[in-house]
């Protein structure tokens, strides 16, 4: 991709300040907020906010709102991106001792972040492990979801309900482009530690019945053990596949019908399984045809529940009008 002159000016002007290029150099890492730039550089919010806002207003910067926590990263635009990818070829991150320094406390930053995500999977662990022990084990479904999906690449692929963030690092490997959304920030702060690696997956604190998304944004999206908390399924999967592309696919993880009334209470579930003729009736509502359903059931006596795993793929355009039912 080329772009005019005047951008070009634009961004070598917005990158042309030796803290600029350093707040660069690290969003090409991570995405960070205001306060972790604050602290890695050591200069005050306001000063470092204003380099920000020149960087973004050139383009190079993107800007994500969690909450109220504001996230950045280096834009993924070609031009941008091209203009990043010489930076970092030309600086010396080893050399350089503001360089070396920043590093330093980027890595000291990612410390605490996995301190805190730490210390929020220990006060929740008990309810974790119970719930895990209920069904057969994740090695299980997790193969069975790489071996659905298949070894092709995938370009984009859209995580609705990420949680901690383990289905973008199973799959990071076959894809292009990921990205998590999430509605709990703690969720996302546990993901985003987890994915600190795995620089093309991004996450993003999101609905999943309001994707901020353009439609066929996607080639895949995945629903793991999400459906089961949400008022509304169908509309999630309607949403789904207004974001899904033409002959993109859907895969659905999640329970069969049970009896487990505590997890409602200990777990927020507000469903208790789904049956697949109800699965079926809601994809193909929305244009989605079945292409394979698989059981999981236990193999155990201490495990209830059986797990699902439904894969379907898009028809032709998305119809607009269509309305679908919500079955409890």
């Amino acid at each position: 991709m080329t772009c005019t002159t005047d951008h070009l000016v634009n961004m070598l002007r917005a990158a042309g300040d030796s803290t600029r290029v350093r707040l660069l150099l690290l969003l090409c890492e991570a995405e960070l907020t205001v306060s972790e730039l604050t602290q890695i550089v050591g200069q005050s919010q306001p000063r470092v906010s204003r380099h920000l806002k020149l960087l973004g207003e050139a383009g190079l910067l993107e800007r994500f709102k969690e909450g109220t926590w504001v996230f950045y990263r280096a834009s993924e635009r070609e031009d941008s991106s091209a203009l990043s990818s010489a930076l970092i070829a030309l600086s010396d991150p080893d050399g350089d001792p503001v360089l070396v320094s920043d590093r330093r406390r980027l890595v000291e930053v990612r410390a605490s972040r996995a301190n805190e995500a730490a210390a929020y999977f220990r006060a929740n662990a008990p309810n974790w492990e119970r719930l895990r022990s209920l069904h057969v084990p994740e090695r299980k479904v997790e193969e069975a979801i790489l071996d659905t999906l298949g070894t092709q690449h995938m370009e984009s692929v859209l995580d609705a309900g990420t949680g901690t963030g383990r289905m973008l690092e199973l799959i990071a490997s076959h894809v292009a482009r990921g990205v998590g959304v999430d509605v709990s920030q703690e969720m996302l702060s546990i993901a985003r530690d987890r994915l600190k690696d795995v620089p093309h997956c991004q996450l993003r604190l999101a609905d999943v019945y309001r994707l901020p998304f353009h439609e066929q944004s996607f080639d895949t999206v995945l629903f793991h053990q999400v459906l089961h908390y949400l008022d509304d399924p169908p509309a999630a999967l309607r949403e789904a596949r207004r974001v899904l592309r033409p002959a993109g696919r859907l895969l659905i993880v999640d329970f069969a019908p049970h009896d487990l009334e505590f997890l409602r209470i200990e777990h927020a579930h507000r469903r208790l399984g789904f049956a697949d003729r109800e699965v079926k009736s809601w994809l193909d509502a929305v244009g989605l045809k079945s292409l394979a359903v698989k059981t999981f059931a236990p193999s155990a006596k201490s495990e209830k529940l059986t797990v699902k795993l439904w894969f379907a793929q898009a028809l032709g355009a998305l119809r607009r009008a269509t309305k679908v039912e919500n079955t409890t």
